[in-house]
């Protein structure tokens, strides 16, 4: 008799179980379906975090390499004999064919026209509009710019002028037996009065002697970083500080 009663205990137990079974299923597929959404809900999170952080890492890689430029460029003050103005450029000329850039300093800041702006490699141009408060300045490589230079090495004195393109100029009238070579460095000589003497413009990269002509083609490469410098160095002279 107590067999047969707990026999039909654990019958009914397994029908209770069973009977439960669509409930038990309910309750796990909601578990389920909560932490697969706050999976997702921490994943999104997370996601969004890592963007963040991205964002970060490049902002602080931004500066620093502004913070690395701009040691650079006081670095390079420091080796300028004439007192300078640190300015920032804050626009380019649309046109492509004007190699011209607008820097954040003008009159009140004593800006005159004719002014040399170096970046800290070596001469970027000169100041050839001034307003109140920005200047305009004329890149060295602008096909209307020329200025004179000197061969670094053996004091040659030579006229280099823009060809229209931020990665050249050229030399004009170098004899075919003048010393000049591919590496030689090119400063501005004074002449003219327009630019201080001694600061670095380009080194000649290609130097083409044709027999037939009585001058070689000589090409050069601004020192200059003219389509990356974002501050630069305002020269003044002597006689016109203050």
């Amino acid at each position: 008799m107590h067999s047969l009663k707990k026999k039909s205990l654990d019958i009914t137990s397994q029908f209770y179980w069973v009977s439960d079974l669509p409930s038990k299923a309910e309750q796990w597929a909601d578990n389920r379906l909560v932490s697969r959404s706050r999976l997702l809900q921490e994943n999104n999170a997370l996601r969004s975090e890592n963007l963040v952080l991205s964002q970060k890492i490049l902002k602080n890689a931004a500066l620093e390499a502004e913070n690395f430029r701009l040691r650079q460029l006081l670095n390079a003050s420091e080796a300028v004999e004439d007192r300078v103005l640190i300015a920032e450029l804050i626009g380019v000329a649309p046109d492509p064919q004007l190699h011209k850039v607008i820097i954040n300093r003008g009159e009140v800041h004593g800006v005159y026209a004719g002014q040399a702006v170096l970046d800290a490699f070596g001469l970027m141009g000169q100041v050839v509009e001034v307003g109140e408060r920005y200047c305009v300045v004329l890149l060295v490589t602008d096909s209307t710019h020329a200025l004179p230079v000197k061969v670094n090495r053996n004091g040659v004195r030579l006229v280099a002028e823009g060809v229209g393109n931020l990665y050249e100029l050229k030399l004009r009238h170098v004899a075919n037996t003048l010393d000049i070579g591919v590496g030689d460095l090119l400063v501005s000589s004074g002449l003219g009065g327009r630019f201080p003497a001694g600061y670095p413009v380009a080194e000649v990269t290609e130097v083409t002697i044709d027999q037939g002509r009585a001058f070689a083609e000589v090409k050069a490469r601004p020192m200059a970083k003219l389509n990356r410098s974002r501050h630069v160095l305002l020269v003044f002279e002597r006689e016109k500080e203050g």
